[in-house]
């Protein structure tokens, strides 16, 4: 259930930036009286969708691949949990940085990349990074594809209706809200590449059981906060990556990761609202 809740959360994040990029697009190239570059939008976008679907077929014969062999598939999770955790912190660090001005950064680079190759491009680049860190995810995280799916859906839904104006919705509400999830969630990704790598070289011979490495910092997993099947272990594995018997590292290095994201968002903010109260 905890990792339902989490693949559907992030298809609804992902598919929400990847159809409104899409929808943003369309509609600055209506507005420019620029109809003739829409298919190209859509062409590019196709392309992205190709690119990404073979991403994660790519990384579904992997894992099948290595799902027998249980050192190495641990060994595989932790390097594509590092993997994912890379590619969407490069992400958040965008959207903290530009979120904002997300619509003014596409119309942008509409205006530079305006040419059929150029629309392509830029419609394929945005797309394809949509998509593969819905693929990375996926399989770093070990999510039902279906949960993803229902994500994806409920998103394309609401850039529907929000294209046609047949609702209207604080964007910029729903984005913080899925920001601060995302956040939460990369410093999952990077306690659980840490647990599983360890895990790993431990399991093929490199470090021995009792190495100070895998001390516990405590173990509540006999209780209701077991983050597996607690009654309030589960909603907070769900909401925050809660392990209820983290080793010393994991817990310090992942808490440090959500901790200087957070601050860096605040930062920005800051930064942004001084910038305002000058002009």
């Amino acid at each position: 259930m905890a990792d339902f809740f989490q693949g559907l959360v992030m298809g609804f994040r992902e598919g929400l930036e990847a159809f409104l990029i899409i929808a943003i697009m369309i509609r600055y190239l209506s507005q420019a009286n620029k109809h003739e570059y829409k298919k190209h939008v859509w062409t590019g976008a196709s392309l992205g969708v190709l690119l990404s679907v073979v991403i994660g077929f790519i990384l579904f014969l992997v894992s099948r691949a290595l799902g027998n062999l249980d050192s190495i598939a641990k060994l595989w999770e932790s390097f594509a949990s590092f993997l994912a955790l890379l590619l969407v912190s490069t992400f958040i660090v965008w959207m903290i940085k530009n979120g904002s001005n997300m619509v003014k950064d596409i119309e942008n680079k509409i205006d530079i990349n305006l040419s059929k190759f150029g629309i392509i491009t830029l419609s394929f680049v945005l797309i394809a990074r949509e998509g593969t860190e819905i693929a990375i995810f996926t399989f770093a995280g070990n999510y039902s594809l279906i949960s993803i799916f229902i994500g994806i859906l409920a998103s394309l839904i609401l850039v529907i209706l929000i294209f046609y104006s047949l609702v209207k919705v604080n964007l910029r509400t729903i984005f913080n809200i899925t920001l601060a999830y995302l956040i939460l969630q990369a410093g999952f990704l990077l306690g659980y590449s840490i647990h599983e790598g360890m895990s790993a070289f431990k399991d093929l011979g490199y470090l021995a059981s009792t190495n100070p490495i895998f001390t516990k910092l405590f173990d509540l997993s006999s209780t209701v906060l077991n983050h597996k099947t607690g009654i309030i272990g589960i909603p907070l594995y769900v909401s925050i990556g809660w392990y209820s018997k983290p080793e010393i590292i994991q817990f310090v290095v992942q808490y440090t990761y959500t901790g200087l994201m957070f601050t860096f968002w605040y930062l920005q903010i800051k930064k942004s609202r001084n910038h305002l109260k000058k002009e």
